[in-house]
């Protein structure tokens, strides 16, 4: 009788078991479809937000995890929007600085307790005049009086003051307003204080957007949920809701297979304790 009964149980618990197997290989979950998607794009696509243009630079597909160690790998998807656009952009030569202008090392000179202008200063290369003249020596020579060079002409030699043999160096006065030729852009003196001259010109600048699957994005003033359906498309959405709800159900898909699982593993083991209890010697 007591083992009968045991039967009876057990098999209750395997048809549960059985089941909640069943329910839980056969339940496919939800998957994220963005409907009526603002834009649905390929790389090189662009799009319009906010009067700004943005071009779809690249869409990707990676594989991250596994490495060999008993762990499967995950595919993932991600992409990039880039914008280019004119900006103005800046530079501050810092009083006594050297910047180079025309392959010329020039030094900012600023003078006066509110300045409206700056001098730019050639920096002469001495070691390459002397090195190029052959009648004087490749140093300077330095006297209690002063800075020399010595000069050998005909077999005599001569100590010549530096600020007398060295050329005297170009100047150029720059006030706010004026322009300039620097790095192969024209650039604008906007501000001259006591520590330095500010010179501004028109840039093009280059704005990254990453995009990641199922990302919440900001797209100039716009707020986007992305989704890549497959790996060479990039849809994005502003029905933020709509994409909420849909994630609310994968989770509770999600909670029902865990219950399932739960089932399944509760009635395994009952069925076993069950089967080990019928073998237990009956006192009567």
């Amino acid at each position: 009788m007591q083992r009968r009964a045991v039967a009876v149980y057990a098999t209750l618990f395997i048809l549960i078991a059985g089941v909640a197997g069943v329910l839980t290989a056969t339940a496919e979950s939800p998957e994220i479809a963005l409907e009526n998607p603002d834009f649905e794009v390929s790389e090189g696509d662009t799009i319009d937000v906010d009067d700004r243009t943005y071009t779809v630079a690249s869409i990707s597909e990676t594989e991250e995890g596994g490495g060999g160690h008993g762990g499967s790998a995950t595919t993932v998807i991600s992409g990039t929007l880039e914008r280019e656009f004119q900006t103005q952009m800046s530079e501050a030569w810092a009083n006594e600085s050297t910047v180079t202008i025309d392959d010329t090392e020039w030094r900012v000179e600023i003078s006066g307790e509110d300045p409206s202008s700056f001098t730019l200063v050639e920096v002469l290369d001495r070691q390459a005049i002397l090195e190029s003249d052959d009648a004087a020596d490749n140093e300077t020579v330095t006297r209690d009086d002063g800075e020399y060079v010595a000069v050998t002409e005909d077999g005599e030699t001569t100590l010549v003051p530096v600020e007398e043999y060295f050329p005297a160096p170009d100047e150029r006065s720059l006030s706010t307003g004026d322009s300039i030729d620097y790095q192969d852009r024209t650039v604008t003196v906007d501000e001259v204080t006591t520590g330095q001259a500010v010179v501004v010109w028109e840039g093009t600048q280059t704005e990254t957007i990453d995009v990641g699957q199922e990302s919440m994005v900001t797209i100039g003033e716009t707020e986007f949920v992305a989704h890549y359906p497959d790996a060479s498309t990039l849809t994005l959405s502003t029905d933020i809701a709509a994409y909420e709800a849909q994630v609310d159900q994968q989770e509770q898909h999600q909670r029902y297979n865990n219950g399932l699982t739960r089932v399944i593993v509760l009635s395994i083991l009952s069925t076993l304790l069950l089967a080990a209890t019928a073998f237990v010697p009956s006192r009567y």
